[in-house]
């Protein structure tokens, strides 16, 4: 490469997962690029998200609170791009910032972690489940009405010794984080999309730049995965028809098969109880296209107070 190839400096959060994945972006350009690790710098970043641990995030401002200080030193010039978790990446960004591409996703499952036993049946009547995910919590309680589910927030770690520890009998954890971190063997199970749709986004490694920053676009490009950037782009437009926040139990999820599109949306009360769902297909290039017309429709059919969205 010559001394004008870009700068490409990475800002990340510090958790470990967040490492992984700064790590695994700055791997794939430095294969890409033939340069040296060292000369891709990564800039850790301290987030809203990870000051606040003693609320939901629902409660403390939703989606963004996990990217709010990298995107502020994006847009400063401070670092080139950000690397994030997909799923908490909120569907209206700063001016001038833009998803430039996405590693290829992992896979997109939710894991049972439990104290004992082997699946949700195995757990004890009014068990302590902790989650800090509305969506899975509405998920439990659709299967386990029974259920127990309170407030867990943390790393991956932390989750894994509070169950370990006995404060909880169990937690859902993506499968993709564990994975990514050696501790997939931590699973006691692991949940079928069927009966827990994902979090749009998760398993999704996302790398967030300037627009007008074509060197480090055009960087992004050569380690972007193609079909999850089509995949992401239907379940992002599908959260943002609904108007998704940590505040509603929304799951979604889209799968690429040749030119064809397939998205499975989820809007569901708190307590599990009413649901609307959605499963439709689209050629890729009208991916964005499904996902809005997808949560368009259920917000139109979903019973609005119950599932907590505004009426339209």
């Amino acid at each position: 490469m010559t001394h004008s190839s870009p700068r490409l400096a990475i800002g990340t959060r510090g958790s470990p997962l967040a490492l992984w994945q700064a790590h695994a972006v700055r791997d794939a350009l430095a294969a890409a690029f033939g340069r040296p690790l060292e000369t891709i710098p990564l800039e850790i970043i301290r987030t809203s998200g990870d000051r606040i641990q003693d609320r939901a995030l629902s409660e403390a401002g939703g989606k963004g609170l996990f990217t709010k200080e990298i995107e502020e030193a994006l847009l400063e010039g401070r670092i080139d791009l950000a690397v994030h978790s997909a799923k908490d990446v909120a569907t209206v960004l700063p001016d001038g910032l833009h998803l430039a591409g996405y590693l290829p996703r992992a896979d997109v499952r939710d894991a049972l972690i439990l104290a004992s036993g082997a699946g949700l049946t195995d757990l004890p009547q009014g068990a302590r489940i902790g989650t800090a995910s509305l969506r899975r919590e509405a998920q439990l309680r659709r299967v386990r009405p029974d259920l127990d589910v309170s407030l867990l927030r943390g790393n991956v770690q932390t989750r894994l010794d509070k169950v370990r520890g006995g404060v909880f009998h169990g937690t859902l954890l993506a499968l993709a984080g564990l994975t990514r971190l050696g501790l997939a063997h931590e699973a006691s199970a692991i949940l079928p999309v069927d009966d827990f749709l994902p979090a749009v986004g998760q398993g999704a490694v996302a790398i967030e730049c300037r627009v007008a920053d074509t060197e480090t676009n055009d960087a992004i490009a050569r380690i972007a995965c193609r079909a999850t950037g089509i995949a992401l782009s239907a379940e992002r437009a599908f959260l943002a028809a609904l108007d998704g926040s940590c505040r509603t139990p929304i799951g979604g999820l889209a799968t690429v098969d040749g030119g064809e599109v397939r998205l499975r949306g989820l809007i569901l009360s708190p307590d599990g109880r009413d649901e609307a769902a959605a499963d439709e297909r689209a050629s890729v290039a009208d991916a964005a296209r499904l996902g809005a017309d997808c949560g368009a429709r259920l917000r139109q059919s979903a019973p609005g107070r119950a599932l907590g969205l505004d009426a339209r």
